[in-house]
């Protein structure tokens, strides 16, 4: 799998933004990609240093959808949670100076 295949967005919430101020930054990545394949692709976009990395698989939620309202599956997808060394930030994650 190419690196850049791996990550697929980032997560941009108040939890995440939270730990993003923690050291710790929040990806939606590909369902097949392991721990070894996703701190590569970090560390190669970003030129940082990973520490750890926490991923989990989070379940599709069932939507309502159409004029008739049936009921569809949305697929699951994974999370991974990346650790930096201290000192270390990924731009994407900076909120604006206050």
């Amino acid at each position: 799998m190419d690196a850049n295949n791996v990550i697929i967005k980032p997560i941009v919430s108040e939890k995440s933004m939270k730990n993003a101020s923690d050291g710790k930054f929040t990806f939606h990545v590909a369902i097949k990609a392991d721990k070894r394949m996703i701190r590569k692709a970090i560390e190669d976009k970003f030129k940082v240093n990973v520490v750890q990395i926490s991923t989990s698989i989070v379940k599709g939620k069932k939507v309502r959808a159409g004029t008739r309202r049936i009921e569809v599956a949305k697929t699951p997808w994974k999370k991974a949670v990346v650790t930096l060394t201290k000192g270390q930030k990924i731009g994407l994650f900076d909120v604006g100076s206050k």
